[in-house]
């Protein structure tokens, strides 16, 4: 086992106030014509934001000379640093108000400059928000408030090696600040990889994908991060700390387990073993659709009950199926992939297609299986993890990766664009999804007065359950759109909470969702949270008003 050469980083330019890469956002013509399609939006685009408009004030703290050389105070660094990608972010940045931009930005390099960088906050009252990619969508990178004298965002991505390689027992140790890419390039010339592939993927670390207990691009079997944590090493204010690595334990509560969703909360994950695979050779998949979205919703129930596995059994809407091209003719369209490192998957595949048909589906030709990709299903070289299937296929796929990018010309255009995803046992699911349509919409409609566009994928499903994602889409009120959307979102909630389905299945907490977390979870382990915090970080610098105040 030895340490991996990680891979040089995209020389593209990062986006400070919207999703991706500078270089792949809608010009004006493109905004124009997409806010045509929503009545109620300007007539012209909102100015790209300039970071050299923004009020950066000097820093409030000045670190110590032996921590100097890992912290800059320079004001694009810090913008860039200020908020994560969610839709109100992007419009507070459209509007010139980004909120509270941090002092100071740090790039610790090791363990040791973590916790030096950690104790000295502690001694002189500075926020710590731990930075990954900076692709939060629920207000978990950036500081509100004015509790602390200063705020110190730790960039984390310094740190983005694959350190050690266990071939015989598939397993890397991982610095947390490794990016979807850096960390994939590693492990490919091993035929290894994580699969692990969020929309985010070019965008986010490891270690935020661990805070935040990340749902990766398949659909059923190993969805979530935390299946494939065998270790984490985590440092805190109170202290260092390393889980052991093993297959499985049954001795007591896991700590791997109390860290993971921490949202940087509790400690500051520095590094992982985590589980890998083979990277798949063999991959089908083919397109499903229904006139009927409740008899596809049956389809995708049966299927996931079957010991089939697909590794993407995404089922869209008429409404997603046609902002995506998948369909043209009001069918919702069931999308079906399968892949495999040991063999051909094409039986599997058909087996799918044929309880989709029980169910009343109507299929294209699939696809032929075998043939294979190193890139990442996130990446836009790469073929899908559903293999390069026919038409419908294919317009999903590249919907999916240019959708935040869409977004962010929407908002430019004064619209109201956001998504919220949750997860409900299947006896509750159709309720959920007509409720959701019906009394957002609704909502939507008596805030801003113009009609709205709620559209519904299932992203993940379980044998108990499935998780549906929604798209919101409506004219805002012209400099209120934050309001606006924070009284949807506030409905949307209510909903959730109504229906029993959880506040985020995928997204993490921050600080967008506490209200919904907070009724969610039992008070006893509430206040074993609390009694936690004041353990590990008994000055409150760690990420404050996270999970809890």
């Amino acid at each position: 086992m030895s340490a991996i050469p990680s891979e040089p980083r995209s020389a593209r330019t990062r986006s400070w106030w919207g999703w991706g890469h500078a270089d792949a956002h809608l010009d004006d013509a493109e905004c124009t014509a997409m806010g045509a399609l929503l009545p109620g939006t300007l007539a012209r685009p909102l100015p790209v934001p300039r970071i050299a408009d923004l009020a950066v004030a000097g820093p409030a703290v000045t670190p110590p000379p032996s921590l100097a050389h890992l912290v800059t105070g320079d004001p694009p660094a810090r913008a860039a640093h200020a908020m994560g990608k969610a839709y109100r972010d992007v419009v507070r940045a459209l509007r010139g108000r980004p909120g509270r931009i941090p002092d100071l930005v740090a790039h610790p390099t090791g363990d040791r400059e973590v916790a030096d960088l950690l104790d000295w906050a502690g001694e002189h009252d500075v926020a710590v928000i731990p930075f990954g990619g900076g692709s939060s969508v629920v207000g978990g990178v950036e500081y509100r408030g004015d509790a602390h004298r200063a705020v110190l965002s730790l960039d984390l991505t310094s740190m983005d090696r694959v350190l050690e390689i266990d071939t015989a027992g598939r397993a890397a140790r991982i610095q947390a600040g490794a990016l979807g890419p850096v960390l994939e390039e590693q492990l490919r010339p091993h035929g290894l990889t994580l699969r692990h592939f969020p929309q985010s993927f070019e965008f986010s670390t490891l270690g935020g994908w661990l805070a935040t207990r990340a749902g990766g691009h398949y659909a059923t079997g190993r969805t979530h991060i935390d299946d494939f944590v065998q270790s984490l090493r985590v440092i805190t204010p109170a202290g260092a700390g390393t889980s052991w690595r093993l297959p499985a334990s049954g001795a007591g509560p896991s700590p791997d387990r109390f860290f993971l969703g921490s949202e940087g909360a509790l400690g500051v994950i520095t590094e992982a073993w985590m589980r890998l695979q083979e990277r798949p050779r063999h991959k089908a998949s083919a397109s499903v659709a229904f006139a009927d979205f409740h008899h596809a919703l049956d389809a995708v129930r049966a299927i996931a009950q079957s010991d089939l596995a697909p590794a993407n059994c995404r089922l869209l809407d008429a409404g997603e199926a046609l902002l995506s091209g998948a369909s043209h003719d009001g069918s919702s369209v069931l999308v079906l992939g399968f892949e495999s490192a040991t063999g051909p998957v094409g039986d599997r595949l058909a087996s799918a297609v044929e309880m989709a048909r029980a169910h009343g589906g109507r299929t294209e030709t699939p696809t032929a299986d075998g043939g294979s990709s190193t890139a990442s299903p996130s990446s836009p070289s790469a073929s899908a993890p559903d293999g390069s299937a026919g038409s419908a296929v294919n317009a999903w796929r590249s919907a999916f990766l240019r959708m935040p990018y869409l977004r962010d010309g929407l908002a430019r255009m004064g619209a109201v664009v956001e998504t919220f995803e949750t997860a409900a046992t299947w006896d509750r699911i159709p309720a959920l999804i007509d409720a959701v349509r019906t009394e957002v919409g609704a909502a939507a409609l008596k805030i801003t007065g113009h009609p709205a566009t709620i559209n519904c994928r299932l992203t993940h499903v379980y044998p108990d359950g499935a998780a549906p994602y929604f798209t919101v889409a409506v004219a805002g009120r012209p400099g209120d759109e934050v309001q606006v959307w924070d009284d949807i979102k506030a409905v949307a909630g209510e909903i959730l909470h109504r229906h029993r389905a959880t506040i985020t299945h995928h997204h993490a907490v921050g600080r967008d969702h506490r209200a919904g977390y907070d009724l969610q979870r039992p008070e006893p382990f509430a206040l074993a949270l609390r009694a936690a915090k004041d353990a590990l970080d008994p000055h409150r610098i760690l990420n404050p008003g996270v999970l809890l105040d």
